[in-house]
């Protein structure tokens, strides 16, 4: 699937999906590369992050990515393969990745799942809402930082 479709397609599902806000946005702590701390004081649970991975209303992230869901079909290839994402990468790494790619990559086609500002064509109910909610996010961290494989 070429770029500029898997981001149509892209906009068209996130339009749709339900806006979430579990929690205020607050700027990330960023250290380098990483958000080292935990966006809520709640761990992350894996098997809800692993839900939200492959859901293609809500994380959508099965649209570009390919991992280890033998029963989904249709798994993206525009992105990094999931499997091994906790070997790749730190755990503050993956919540930077998921929460703001573009503050590593200006030019990726990942969208911001947790950043709020800066954004262009942001549905109206969507606007000052992040994509996935901060209790969200960090259970797509614990799911990933688990993937070792």
């Amino acid at each position: 699937m070429r770029p500029t479709l898997c981001l149509l397609l892209f906009a068209m599902a996130v339009g749709a999906a339900a806006v979430q806000a579990d929690s205020p946005v607050r700027p990330l702590a960023r250290v380098g590369d990483a958000v080292p701390e935990p966006l809520t004081a709640s761990p992350g649970d894996p098997a809800r992050g692993r839900a939200i991975v492959a859901n293609r209303q809500l994380g959508l992230c099965l649209l570009c990515h390919s991992g280890p869901f033998p029963e989904e079909r249709f798994q993206g290839n525009l992105a990094p393969d999931l499997s091994g994402a906790g070997k790749r990468w730190s755990v503050g790494q993956l919540r930077l990745r998921l929460a703001d790619a573009q503050a590593i990559n200006a030019h990726t086609i990942m969208p911001p799942y947790f950043r709020v500002t800066g954004l262009n064509q942001v549905a109206r109910a969507g606007v000052g809402k992040p994509l996935l909610g901060a209790q969200q996010v960090e259970d797509v961290v614990a799911y990933l930082a688990g993937l070792r494989d």
